[in-house]
């Protein structure tokens, strides 16, 4: 039996040959103590590509983004972001538990946020409501399908805000680098923090970045032993992120392409979906119909394994591990729900 099409997500990615070899052979010491040099040579790579000072690395993702809200916010303050971000539906209610911050939500159903309904919760202090502290905004969005965000409009964005800190929720930071054409750098530039995860699209086993300025940073250190997330021989780890940094960075182009052909299948076989398979400009397929809970129950079932991110929303997310003999498995299977 053919082993199943998985697109549940990104993450369930494999490290590469040169990953476990790097792993099997990187040098170490106690992180705690900062005295792993494989370690601190990510950290000090990932805040160069993402032209910050500074950059600590962290366990997961959501951990990034929750050490970021401390360090950014007290309890108490608001923080604007999209209504579908992950931060906000996908982090089990840890801001309100770790960072006791409130959010503000606004329409961003097509990826970006609205900008006029961001200046409306800004101008709302002078209405005797809790002023906005920070904004927050995720590149790619994953929920609206993968959908980049450029630097012009992560630019706009940030004028708005003023002097507040906006914060960049850069799981797949760099598939927006691929999809926009633009350095990581210049994607970062408007944000005052920027995380991004290496354990997505980029393979590495296990591992974030959180970068911003030193001081932040320094902050951000404490903030992660606080989360009990220091860990000590952590360079086994980090050398996988390196050459993910390295080489896994320009293939992301691949996803992004059978992502949009499986798109295109999708649309042809559920057109009641209305669904554009131009939105699909990364690596996620992600469309609202009724039935979406049964057509992905009808795909695991002829071994293309997706999933739901809402009682009527499937998400089908491509990655290094499926080929495209795997995709043409999944489009076939796709084709076939019609009849």
């Amino acid at each position: 039996m053919s082993r199943a099409v998985d697109l549940r997500s990104d993450t369930v990615t494999q490290p590469t040959a040169a990953m476990r070899e790097a792993m099997a052979g990187a040098v170490v010491g106690d992180d705690g103590y900062g005295e792993d040099p494989t370690v601190a040579a990510l950290e000090a790579r990932f805040a160069t590509l993402t032209g910050k000072e500074a950059a600590l690395f962290v366990p997961s993702g959501v951990m990034g983004n929750q050490i970021a809200l401390r360090v950014l916010c007290a309890p108490g303050d608001v923080v604007v972001c999209g209504a579908h971000q992950h931060v906000i539906g996908f982090e089990m209610g840890a801001a309100a538990r770790n960072a006791g911050v409130q959010f503000w939500t606004v329409d961003d159903s097509a990826g970006l946020v609205d900008l006029e309904a961001v200046d409306e919760a800004l101008a709302a202090e002078a209405d005797h409501q809790v002023a906005v502290r920070a904004i927050a905004v995720e590149n790619t969005h994953m929920y609206a399908g993968g959908v980049p965000w450029s630097s012009a409009d992560l630019a706009e964005l940030a004028a708005r805000a003023g002097p507040r800190p906006l914060h960049l929720d850069g799981a797949r930071l760099f598939n927006a680098v691929v999809a926009t054409g633009e350095s990581a750098a210049a994607l970062c530039a408007p944000a005052t923090t920027v995380m991004a995860c290496l354990s997505k699209g980029l393979c590495a086993p296990v591992g974030s970045l959180l970068a911003g300025p030193r001081e932040l940073m320094e902050r951000a250190r404490i903030e992660r032993k606080r989360f009990g997330g220091a860990l000590r021989q952590a360079g086994f780890l980090a050398a996988a992120g390196l050459v993910a940094l390295d080489t896994m960075v320009e293939r992301l182009a691949e996803d992004h392409r059978r992502a949009r052909r499986l798109a295109e299948a999708f649309a042809e076989a559920l057109p009641e979906a209305g669904y554009d398979p131009a939105t699909c400009r990364t690596n996620i397929v992600s469309f609202d119909h009724p039935e979406a809970r049964r057509i992905v129950a009808e795909l695991a079932a002829a071994g293309v394994l997706g999933g739901t991110v809402g009682p009527r929303r499937a998400r089908f997310v491509t990655h290094h591990d499926v080929d495209d003999d795997g995709l043409e498995r999944a489009v076939a299977a796709v084709a076939r729900l019609r009849v």
